[in-house]
């Protein structure tokens, strides 16, 4: 049994991860830590838990705990501090912040603001999205698990963008369930001021931007211009993103799909449709892509999946099971909720 242990455990992220992995069958969570919340039983703090883990919270891991595996679930800048520490002791890390993503320090610092502080583990670092890097996020030892917003848009764009068909310009609409911004509320979160609207923010300004680009960049073996705008819906869990690429020469509908058909043979948590649902994939490990030709050459590439779960905790436990030799879908082949 691999041990695993969850820091920050008492957020949304950290909740999500507890609640897969409390029916793992090769994952065993022996420690969450919370600082806030040290001395109290995790079932206490998160209630879906209850009958499911007897564990209690503690301020930290100690230095003598037995753990094959760290899932960081901390804020961005935190990670990085604490990352370093846990890899000299041989613990295989997996971070959910944007510590780890973006491998160029100057554009890390650029976009969140302060310097990065681990250059060595920003260089090792593998970034894990499960379908595109499987080989790679088997070797490694640190993983940096892609944000929501990126997991959506470079899914449902990657086949495509990977066959240099592509103008090298991608407009890409998103929109997520207001637990994307975590357990604090806000003043833009905050019910009556989401409740029965579709917010756009950050335009042109969200940090995600960058990592979308790095994967694309990467897929595609050239830069691509990235306009990304997300949008906050008036639900909790669940997202959608809208893409919009033009054609370099004319393809039909039936060429497009074969590629899609080619590029996720055999990947089991990306599900091809004609219009991706939200309620599909809620609760669920599994994304969902579908795609459109429009009109002078414009396809139309759509995407969902829950941000909790494929775009967050879903994807890391994935990425576990991918560098512990198991196979991927262990733990996390159930559907979604459908409503």
């Amino acid at each position: 049994m691999i041990k695993a242990a969850i820091i920050g455990g008492s957020g949304y992220t950290g909740s999500e991860l507890a609640r897969i992995l409390s029916r793992h069958p090769e994952i065993g969570l022996v420690a969450m830590t919370s600082r806030q919340n040290a001395g109290t039983p995790v079932a206490k703090v998160l209630p879906s838990l209850n009958g499911f883990t007897d564990l209690v919270f503690e301020a930290q891991l100690s230095d003598d705990a037995d753990v094959d595996l760290a899932f960081l679930a901390t804020p961005h800048g935190a990670s990085m501090g604490i990352a370093p520490d846990l890899l000299s002791r041989g613990i295989k890390v997996i971070d959910l912040s944007g510590d780890y993503r973006l491998r160029d320090p100057a554009l890390y610092e650029k976009w969140y603001g302060h310097p990065h502080k681990d250059l060595e583990g920003l260089s090792r670092a593998v970034y894990g999205m499960s379908e595109l890097l499987r080989d790679d996020i088997a070797r490694a030892d640190l993983v940096a698990n892609p944000g929501c917003y990126p997991t959506c848009s470079v899914l449902s764009l990657a086949p495509l963008m990977a066959t240099g068909w592509v103008e090298n310009k991608v407009i890409i609409d998103a929109k997520s369930g207001t637990s994307g911004s975590g357990a604090e509320p806000t003043k833009s979160t905050h019910h009556p001021a989401c409740g029965s609207s579709i917010t756009p923010y950050k335009v042109v300004g969200h940090r995600h931007t960058p990592e979308i680009k790095m994967a694309l960049d990467a897929v595609s073996g050239t830069g691509n211009g990235v306009v990304f705008t997300p949008h906050l819906l008036p639900i909790v869990r669940g997202m959608l993103t809208t893409s919009y690429v033009t054609l370099k020469k004319d393809k039909s509908k039936n060429e497009l799909q074969a590629v899609y058909d080619s590029y996720y043979a055999g990947r089991r948590f990306v599900r091809q449709v004609a219009i991706p649902s939200i309620p599909s994939t809620v609760g669920s490990n599994f994304a969902e892509v579908g795609i459109e030709l429009a009109d002078a050459g414009t396809v139309v590439v759509m995407g969902a999946l829950d941000n909790l779960v494929k775009g967050a905790a879903g994807q890391a436990v994935q990425n576990a099971n991918i560098m512990f030799k198991m196979d991927e879908t262990v733990g996390l082949d159930f559907p979604g909720l459908g409503v």
